[in-house]
């Protein structure tokens, strides 16, 4: 799988360095070409003589060596993919906010590949607010994080921030190149989040989603070669700058004008937002004063955005629903399945822990009109948007 791939590594100053002679084994063996860069600070921690032999290549660490020059553009073109491992701290915070004072950085900067991360810290840096912000930031880039492990760290503790182990990395590269651009040519829209529907200016009716599955479908969708639209609520998150296109919105009315609009030019339409099902029938143009013990609000239905794209689909186009339920989970999504002329319903429930809104993960059924359900246990989003885009390729495109 990796046989004939173009890896370039990256080595930064970190005590897992030393991890980085056996990736380069590794990858050797499993027939990829693989160029090495080091930052200055990491020859303190294994040797260039070590890992040019290793790759059969020279190691590079200057940008400039005597008469010659490291043409960094070149490098970042070279390559299918660059990996950093290990991603120090240091290092970590110079990629996140643009700086480029070694070569390392200037080919990262010029990367047109993926570029795949592996960081590598004690502990306490691992979860201080600013790693946690750099880290985003990788992501928001559109940068691959591989997780760090937990167990013995250099400084005596035991807790995460290990370098995950070079066989786990190397089987992360050969997942990332082995995904197949099977939604290539496909327009899709994907909605999510919540909507927020106004009581006065300062008040709202809404909910507790995040968005965070509806992104990581959205960017599952982008990595099969989809041309991706997502149409994100109100959500705190940042958006990725990837590629993907997107358009935010306020309410179940403004999140039913784009979806309505997306989706007459889409192949797929999966409807992940949790759109509110009323909204106020008067807003308040100044803040309700707290003058009364009770305050009553008038609410009407929002236009039902999932239904309205299942009685006007046509045969050439899918549609994904989302049922979030507290009680007869499965009635309940079957009968939405059916009502709302879906292709498929994805379904997880509020009394299962660590699914809904908020978290990290999910668990999930997929039914599909056919008849067919997929059962999938506790999971990460991000393993739960690839199931959810595999079964939709299986069905629909395989």
């Amino acid at each position: 799988m990796l046989k004939g791939k173009k890896i370039l590594l990256g080595i930064t100053g970190s005590i897992a360095a030393y991890k980085s002679a056996f990736l380069v084994r590794l990858l050797v063996k499993a027939g990829a070409e693989v160029k090495v860069i080091m930052t200055p600070s990491s020859t303190d921690f294994i040797s260039k003589l070590t890992l040019s032999t290793l790759s059969k290549n020279n190691v590079l660490i200057d940008l400039f060596d005597e008469d010659s020059w490291a043409n960094h553009v070149m490098l970042g073109r070279w390559a299918d993919v660059m990996l950093i491992a290990p991603l120090s701290c240091n290092t970590l915070s110079k990629l996140a906010h643009g700086q480029c004072d070694n070569l390392l950085l200037a080919v990262y900067l010029s990367a047109t590949c993926p570029v795949i991360v592996a960081p590598a810290m004690d502990e306490d840096m691992w979860h201080h607010q600013s790693t946690k912000l750099n880290i985003q930031k990788l992501i928001d880039f559109g940068n691959k994080i591989i997780p760090v492990d937990k167990g013995e760290l250099a400084s005596g503790l035991v807790g995460e921030g290990r370098m995950a182990e070079p066989e786990t990395i190397v089987k992360y590269i050969k997942d990332c190149l082995s995904v197949s651009k099977s939604l290539s040519g496909k327009k899709v829209m994907v909605s999510a989040g919540p909507t927020y529907e106004p009581i006065d200016p300062v008040r709202f009716i809404g909910n507790h989603s995040s968005g965070k599955m509806g992104l990581a479908i959205a960017e599952e969708l982008y990595t099969r070669g989809a041309d991706v639209t997502l149409i994100m609520g109100p959500s705190s998150i940042n958006l990725p700058d990837n590629g993907i296109t997107s358009v935010r919105v306020n309410t179940a009315e403004e999140m039913y004008e784009a979806c309505t609009k997306q989706f007459d030019k889409s192949d797929i339409g999966v409807m992940a937002a949790a759109v509110a099902d009323y909204t106020p029938v008067k807003v308040a143009a100044s803040k309700v004063k707290k003058t009364n013990d009770e305050l009553v609000v008038e609410l009407k239905k929002t236009k039902d955005i999932l239904k309205s794209m299942g009685e006007n689909k046509s045969s050439k186009q899918v549609l994904v629903g989302f049922a979030l339920e507290t009680n007869n989970e499965r009635e309940y999504a079957l009968g939405k399945l059916k009502n709302k002329n879906a292709d498929m319903i994805v379904m997880n429930s509020l009394n299962d822990k660590g699914a809904g809104f908020g978290t990290d993960t999910n668990k999930i059924t997929i039914f599909d009109k056919s008849g067919k359900e997929f059962n999938y246990e506790l999971m990460s989003k991000k393993e739960a948007a690839k199931n959810i885009v595999d079964t939709i390729i299986q069905l629909y495109y395989a």
